[in-house]
């Protein structure tokens, strides 16, 4: 259960920075991870709710840390 739980905690942020950097948009990363995220649910493999607000928080930091990188981006190009 703590693999579940550690997954939980990084790898929704990690596939929401990765996906924001391969398809150049915030929008198809977010909604790319929460694909995956409600396909893992409908697998069997979140049990528990707590588990889903987890991944919930993670994703949103992951959505922060894409922000980030895109403004930081666009700062720059613009100098």
């Amino acid at each position: 259960m703590i693999d579940k739980i550690i997954s939980a905690i990084f790898i929704p942020a990690l596939l929401m920075i990765f996906f924001t950097r391969v398809t150049y948009s915030r929008t198809v990363g977010f909604l790319l991870t929460i694909a995956l995220i409600i396909v893992s649910a409908y697998k069997g493999y979140i049990q528990t709710w707590w588990l889903i607000v987890i991944e919930a928080a993670s994703l949103t930091v992951g959505l922060y840390f894409s922000n980030q990188m895109k403004r930081k981006k666009n700062n720059g190009a613009s100098t």
